[in-house]
């Protein structure tokens, strides 16, 4: 299992982290998705066999918002 910070830039109501959620959530090998609107984080804990970090990234770009990177 694996745990993965990513800060996301564009969330600014709990639509938007519904959205995010939602979208990471139905992925395969998401165990558990934590999103903070206050922090600009999203916080998922996944089986990196079955998933990837980029793949989760994408997802959330997919769904209308911004990774940022260091």
């Amino acid at each position: 299992m694996m745990r993965k910070v990513l800060k996301v830039e564009g969330m600014t109501c709990q639509h938007c982290v519904q959205t995010v959620s939602e979208a990471v959530t139905k992925m395969a090998g998401i165990q558990k998705v934590e999103v903070s609107l206050e922090e600009k984080e999203v916080i998922v804990d996944f089986d990196e066999s079955e998933t990837k970090t980029e793949d989760i990234s994408a997802q959330i770009v997919e769904a209308g918002f911004e990774i940022v990177t260091n």
